[in-house]
């Protein structure tokens, strides 16, 4: 049976740790693990998530859940209620659902005082990863026979009907991740007609019938040309001498957003490197498999820019086609030859050099997934036997999660994240002294996951930012600064620091309170929005040079509602318990992000939702980050706008369902059906208790509670419903712990700051 392994780790001459591997969380196959009993609960697990796959995309991430519970021998011993058509609400039984979840959700709390769960449902993050262990020999020894079926699993689950792979679990089928299943497949042993009910045969028939491999977008063309399935003059420039460019010019690395220039510096430097893995069989017969003619009389240079139109969310202008061919029939030409291909050589030791440096900044994690293949590969290239390949080996299962739809890869863990949320949720339940033990280890976990040090040495040089103070989004040893992440801990530390310490353990340490409040006030952008990750402030306009065709506004740091909300948030609360500190700077910060949040207000009174499904989660961060700062329904025509969406929004159930194509369009799209999600009602209900609806009108918030109320689940849990995670508009994540921290926290909210008993419903 497969188990999850937290903090777990022994440091040595390629693995190490800044505090002991808390946080982190791996899983091990034991074949020895688990009764007969147990491994059927696991079996029918995996067959029910299949018999529903296409009317529920995300996993119900159950094969934690069930070792945690058998663990603890939890048993629900609080009473299911139910509020019946025409009953009031009573705050007995809102507050007896409310210790329901409480008390299970407090059971899947680990022993380092996180909350694990998945996040992934990118369907191109794990056949990459698949595709390195195999070009470096290594594919037995990362992925073992258990590991290898459970991959398998996965890529069955989530094939749509078609025959095809969505970039996400839930979305329409695409070239790009189809072609990478599809070799992913093959890798992993399956033959050109096998899989689970023709998965290979029907997935290639999508991809010929869709105008074969030519016709992936350009990160597509790339690990094909890195496989030896594609030619690398049939993919656009990626110059590293990029990397050495003056910083006077306007598109520099410094002004790139993070992901986006961590992305293309390995990509870079494999492309400048023109590395091509061995050219196997199996190449060879994927070679003739996907393409629609043979391979040797494509003509690369007029590929270049074709994309499947199932794939193009971002088409590229004329004039970012004129510069690529530019690039193409110029530069390259030279830079090949001598005595210009000594500048290459330099530009691809320079690209090398910060690689290195992210990898050891990140204890060789890197920023998220994709970096992290790429990176690894550019080691293996660069030294196949070096220390720096195997301490990226050794950190590939700190990105595996299993769950009853098989394995996949995760965006990076959202371990400080879903915890600094969960115990908001918790400490506003009031419950206390019932779970005391609870809060105190997710203080521990949040005050051992901060951040300590700034990145190593020069950081400026290599294009980075300040980190001390802050909070990843999920361990200490990622070491990515996030600024919504910052806030939240920062927020819980302050919560806790008004608590006995004898009951939460002692208050943080105020000169660590001052570094976070640092990261914040140091993020803020002139326009007094906050941005995610580094500072923002390269022109928009260098967004016309967007080079993937799946994503938008990638290529430079932009402001989020959410991450200026959670910073208000948090800042309000510092300016009240250490009201001499900073003072003028923090005031300013807070009245220019009132500015921001009402100046990003939709005409319909909506707010767009960056990392979250959507406007309903744009909504509830805006609202709460208005409130924080002082503003009220009667004196913010934003607030007044914005309840207004919510209460037209509200479905006859009393719930809120938006779906996932919101975030693509930019326009409110109901869920199918006006099915309501059970997610995105506790974000709108939160949002409207936070505006003041109980003392207008509570009627809304009852019947939004009594969907929350009649949907809980025998044991406290609920039920998985639609993916309510994104980020870059058109990718969906799937974060396992949503569909618990939200009701919960919405239900602690609605008992504390709503009448009851309610008039009948």
């Amino acid at each position: 049976m497969w188990r999850l392994k937290i903090a777990t780790g022994v440091d040595g001459p390629y693995l190490y740790s800044t505090n002991n591997y808390v946080g982190r969380q791996i899983w091990e196959f034991d074949p020895e693990a688990g009764t007969a009993e147990e491994r059927a609960e696991v079996e029918a697990a995996r067959q029910h998530f299949y018999d529903h796959r296409h009317r529920v995309k995300p996993s119900h991430d159950l094969l934690w859940r069930m070792q945690f519970l058998r663990e603890k021998q939890f048993k629900q011993t609080v009473p299911l209620v139910r509020v019946e058509d025409g009953e009031e609400i009573t705050y007995d039984k809102a507050s007896t659902v409310l210790r329901r979840a409480v008390h299970f959700f407090s059971a899947l709390q680990a022993s380092d005082g996180h909350w694990p769960a998945e996040s992934s449902g990118n369907l191109f993050f794990l056949p990459p990863l698949v595709m390195c262990v195999y070009i470096t020999g290594h594919l037995s020894t990362v992925f073992p026979a258990e590991h290898r079926k459970e991959i398998l699993r996965y890529i069955y689950n989530h094939q749509n009907k078609d025959g095809g792979w969505g970039l996400h679990i839930e979305g329409h089928s695409t070239m790009f991740c189809t072609v990478l299943s599809y070799i992913c497949m093959r890798i992993l042993g399956e033959g050109p007609d096998g899989g689970l009910h023709n998965a290979c045969s029907r997935a290639r028939k999508w991809i010929l019938d869709h105008g074969g491999v030519t016709y992936t977008p350009s990160w597509g063309k790339t690990w094909l040309s890195i496989l030896g399935i594609f030619d690398w003059s049939g993919c656009n420039p990626m110059p590293p001498e990029f990397w050495i460019l003056p910083s006077f010019l306007p598109m520099h690395p410094a002004k790139m957003w993070c992901y986006c220039r961590l992305t293309y510096m390995p990509m870079s430097y494999l492309y400048g490197k023109r590395f091509v893995g061995p050219i196997t069989p199996l190449i060879q017969q994927l070679r003739e498999e996907l393409h629609t003619q043979p391979y040797d009389t494509i003509c690369w240079r007029k590929v270049r820019h074709l994309c499947a139109k199932e794939d193009l969310y971002y088409p590229h202008p004329l004039v970012q086609d004129l510069i690529w061919d530019s690039l193409y029939i110029f530069t390259e030409t030279f830079l090949n030859r001598w005595p210009f291909n000594k500048l290459r050589e330099k530009a691809l030791q320079v690209t090398m050099k910060h690689i290195h440096y992210e990898d050891e900044n990140s204890r060789y994690i890197t920023i998220g997934n994709v970096e992290k293949v790429l990176c690894m590969l550019a080691c293996w290239v660069e030294d196949p036997d070096g220390d720096s390949f195997k301490k990226h080996l050794a950190r590939i299962p700190d990105y595996l999660w299993v769950a009853e739809d098989g394995m996949k890869m995760q965006g990076f863990g959202s371990q400080q994240w879903d915890t600094a949320l969960v115990i908001q949720g918790l400490l506003a339940s009031n419950m206390t002294e019932e779970i005391a033990p609870v809060l105190a280890r997710g203080h521990d976990f949040i005050k051992k996951s901060q951040v300590k040090e700034n990145p190593s040495g020069d950081f400026r040089s290599m294009h980075r930012h300040i980190s001390k103070g802050s909070w990843t989004f999920s361990d200490q040893d990622h070491g990515w600064q996030v600024s919504d992440c910052t806030a939240e801990g920062l927020k819980c530390c302050l919560l806790f620091s008004m608590m006995p310490p004898e009951i939460v353990g002692e208050k943080m340490e105020p000169e660590r309170l001052y570094d976070a409040v640092n990261v914040l006030l140091y993020l803020q952008s002139k326009n007094g929005g906050m941005p995610a990750w580094e500072r923002a402030g390269a022109p928009d306009w260098l967004e016309v040079l967007n080079p993937t065709e799946f994503f938008a506004d990638i290529v430079v740091e932009h402001e989020y509602v959410e991450c200026t909300s959670s910073a208000i948030n948090a800042l309000v609360v510092f300016r009240k318990l250490y009201p001499g500190h900073r003072k003028k700077e923090i005031e300013e910060f807070i009245s220019n992000a009132v500015q921001y949040l009402e100046d990003t207000q939709m005409p319909d009174g909506s707010w767009y939702g960056n990392w979250g499904v959507c406007f309903t989660y744009g909504l509830w961060f805006a609202l709460k980050g208005l409130v924080a700062a002082g503003k009220t329904y009667s004196n913010c025509a934003a607030m007044r706008k914005g309840v207004a969406f919510l209460l037209r929004a509200q479905l006859q159930d009393g719930g809120w369902g938006e779906s996932y194509l919101s975030c693509p369009t930019k326009k409110y799209v109901p869920l199918e059906g006006n099915r309501s999600n059970l997610v995105q009602t506790a974000w709108a209900m939160m949002g409207l208790i936070h505006a003041g609806q109980a003392e207008r009108d509570p009627t809304p918030l009852h019947r939004a509670a009594k969907l929350l109320i009649n949907s809980q689940m025998e044991d406290g849990d609920y039920p998985q419903q639609e993916i309510t995670g994104v980020y870059m508009r058109n990718c969906m994540l799937h974060y396992g712990a949503n569909r618990n921290t939200y009701p919960l926290w919405a239900m602690a909210e609605y008992c504390s700051r709503v009448s009851l008993p309610s008039k009948g419903l």
